[in-house]
């Protein structure tokens, strides 16, 4: 199944502010054909490390509940 871009884009938003809020951030690099999720984190999440927790608690658990296809999201630099 395709991942809607436009939908995780809107889902992404909706996360955002959280992540902003302890100075982070994060871009959407892309989507592979897998539904994997590739995003570049930024600000205070690019070397914090609870990143790992951040991505699979957090960002994953969001995108997996609300964009379907998604499989996984991994941090790229």
């Amino acid at each position: 199944m395709a991942v809607d871009v436009e939908l995780l884009r809107v889902v992404l938003d909706a996360v955002r502010p959280s992540l902003q809020a302890d100075g982070g951030d994060c871009e959407l690099v892309g989507v592979d054909e897998n539904g994997v999720v590739s995003l570049e984190l930024t600000g205070a999440c690019a070397g914090c490390s609870l990143s790992d927790v951040t991505l699979s608690q957090g960002i994953e658990r969001v995108l997996k509940d609300n964009v379907p296809g998604v499989t996984r999201v991994k941090a790229v630099m």
